[in-house]
């Protein structure tokens, strides 16, 4: 049995960067990683969710889902977590082909 890449799975499964599915795909997993990162870094500062929206002016609910998989999440409530609540900096980069 031949092993693959993650690279070529997604290829074969998605289709190559481009493709509308691929395209969704890899805005969906930067949306899962922002949140990640949120969570790692409410973690390090030993906030809870609760904690963390109440600083914000958010329910738990929200936060939850933001870490769980940063979808829905608007500029300016990210900047909000990160710079009211967490105390840090976003900085956005931007790629083109």
């Amino acid at each position: 049995m031949e092993t693959k890449s993650w690279t070529e799975i997604k290829e074969t499964i998605y289709g190559e960067k481009g493709t509308k599915r691929r395209d969704e795909l890899d805005r969906d997993f930067e949306s899962f990683k922002i949140g990640l990162l949120l969570k790692k870094a409410r973690e390090q500062k030993q906030l809870t969710q609760d904690q963390l929206a109440e600083m914000v002016n958010k329910k738990r609910t929200y936060i939850s889902r933001v870490e769980n998989n940063g979808s829905n999440l608007t500029l300016k409530t990210l900047y909000d977590i990160v710079e009211k609540g967490l105390g840090g900096k976003v900085k956005i980069s931007i790629e083109l082909d």
